[in-house]
Parts: structure tokens; C-alpha cells; sequence
């Protein structure tokens, strides 16, 4: 899909943002509920599921935060992971792959998500090129539409729901706990980037959002790919403002303006004092909404 050049704004990379935070930003932990706690500060949020037989990670980080990342998953419990699930396939999310591996995890995906890390791949809007990964970092496990595993007393359910974010977005729920995991199809207080050269679209997105809103119960604790933990509550604000930036870009363009002429009207001003302090900003948004109406 061709991408539209944004004269009016200029754009930072999301990956030398997210890496040069990654370097120094203390990883914090929050349990939530059951055995289940999350990571943040190394890029994607990071979820762990502690049990006697060892740890289930869901996403990996980057792989800079290697030293915190081991301290704060040995304080959980010093005992090894056994499983890591990739919500897809941004290295923010498996870069932490190759190492989590090597202390003895299972690498689990949705298959694109192993297309992608095999291959060299460029992310136009990044203005980036990723290298294929090491073998050591792929996934060695692929499903195509849902994946049960079975961790102790816990249930893990992995599905795929088509494309949002990307072709490869896994959807993660632990069924006793009530935590479901969604990657980056939900971007807490943060306009999302969207991968439209790996399937993803505003679209998707939107279609995605409302799958999480319909899984799980009215309690469900909602980890998101970036910012704090929510609930069924701020997804719904998160997907109403997918629908109403969306609205808003769509009519703009249908009337024949340029991306410049609709960056400068401002299409997502109302929502820009809470989504758009990010490393995605208004104007980069509205370049990836653009693209997809």
C-alpha cells in the first residue's frame, strides 16, 4: 500500500523513541489478579503468568532490557519461563525473544507472526528495516485461529481474529484469572501505530477492539501493548475514539483535501490532550488513519 509522504509534520521514528526508553526506563511490576502480573518499561507491556512448574510470558520486550527484565520476572520467581507468547510480531514485543528462550521458554505465535520474523521486513511509516531475527528467537509453536495451553490451573486462550494491528494479533485470555492480554490492537491513553504493510488497518483495528469488548466478563482485567492496565470501561473509550477519528478523516477526504489540509483542520483535537503525548503524535495518526479510508 502506498503511504502518503506528511509534509506538514515531521515524524520520529516510534523504534528509536521506544529503544532509547527502553535503555534507562525502570520495569515495574503490577500483579493484577490470580498468579497473573504485568511488566512495563521495556517497550510493550509484558504478561506473566507465575506457577509451580515455572513462568508464561506474553511479548518479551526489548532485548536492552535484558538485565531488568530477568531481576523483575526473578522476583515474581526465580524460577525459569516456560512459555513465551508473541502478541504479534514488533520487535517492542519479541526482541526480548532470543533470551527468554535461552532460559528455556517455548516460543508461541500466530504463524504470520513467524512469516514476519523470518524475513527481512520494512515498516515504511517507521522509515525502519528490521533483519530477519535469529533461529533462536523465532517461534517453534504456530496455530492459526486459537490455540488452548493448559499451565497448571490456569487456562490460556490464544485466538486470532484476522487482521487489526497486523496479520498476526493474538489475543490472549487467562480464563480463571479474567486477564486478557490484547498486544497492540489497544493502546491505553495512546493513539496506536498501525502496520498497514503487515495487514494491518484503521478498520481492523476498530473490528478488533470490539472483539475485546465482547470476551471476557464485566470484571475482566484488560492488559493493553502500551500504557497502564484498564478495563472494558477506557477499550470502550479507546475504540469510540478509533470510530470517531476515523469518522472525522474519512468525510475530509471525501470532500478532496490533502493529508496537509486535513492535518491543519486538526480532526483529532478532541482527543488529543489524552491519546496524543505518545510516540505516535496527532499528525502521525492522522497520516495512518489517512492511509486506511
Amino acid at each position: 500500500m502506498s503511504i502518503p509522504f506528511l509534509v506538514s509534520a515531521e515524524v520520529t521514528s516510534p523504534v528509536l523513541a521506544i529503544n532509547e526508553d527502553a535503555a534507562t526506563a525502570k520495569i515495574t511490576v503490577q500483579a493484577l489478579r490470580g498468579n497473573v502480573s504485568v511488566l512495563m518499561g521495556s517497550g510493550g507491556n509484558i504478561g506473566v503468568l507465575s506457577e509451580p512448574e515455572g513462568k508464561l510470558l506474553v511479548d518479551a520486550g526489548i532485548a536492552v532490557s535484558k538485565p531488568r527484565l530477568k531481576a523483575a520476572l526473578d522476583g515474581i520467581s526465580p524460577l525459569p519461563p516456560k512459555f513465551l507468547i508473541n502478541t504479534h510480531w514488533h520487535w517492542d514485543h519479541t526482541d526480548g525473544n532470543e533470551w527468554v528462550h535461552g532460559e528455556g521458554a517455548t516460543i508461541i505465535a500466530h504463524e504470520n507472526v513467524l512469516k514476519r520474523l523470518m524475513d527481512r521486513t520494512r515498516v515504511i511509516e517507521w522509515g525502519y528495516t528490521f533483519p530477519p531475527v535469529a533461529p533462536g528467537a523465532m517461534p517453534t509453536v504456530t496455530y492459526t485461529k486459537q490455540k488452548t495451553i493448559k499451565f497448571a490451573d490456569e487456562t490460556v486462550v490464544l485466538t486470532n481474529h484476522g487482521s487489526g494491528h497486523s496479520d498476526g494479533d493474538t489475543i490472549v485470555y487467562f480464563k480463571k484469572a479474567d486477564v486478557l492480554q490484547l498486544g497492540d490492537i489497544f493502546w491505553n491513553g495512546h493513539y496506536p501505530f498501525i502496520d498497514y504493510g503487515a495487514g494491518g488497518s484503521i478498520d481492523g483495528m476498530i473490528r478488533l477492539a470490539n472483539v475485546g469488548l465482547k470476551q471476557g466478563t464485566e470484571n475482566t482485567i484488560i492488559i493493553p501493548g502500551h500504557g497502564p492496565v484498564g478495563d472494558r470501561t477506557q477499550l470502550r473509550e479507546y475504540r469510540d475514539m478509533l470510530v470517531a477519528i476515523r469518522r472525522n478523516i474519512s468525510t475530509l477526504k471525501k470532500q478532496g483535501k490533502s493529508l496537509a489540509e486535513i492535518v491543519a483542520q486538526k480532526p483529532t483535537a478532541k482527543f488529543d490532550a489524552k491519546y496524543g503525548d505518545y510516540v505516535i503524535d496527532p499528525a502521525f495518526f492522522i497520516l495512518l488513519v489517512y492511509t486506511g479510508v
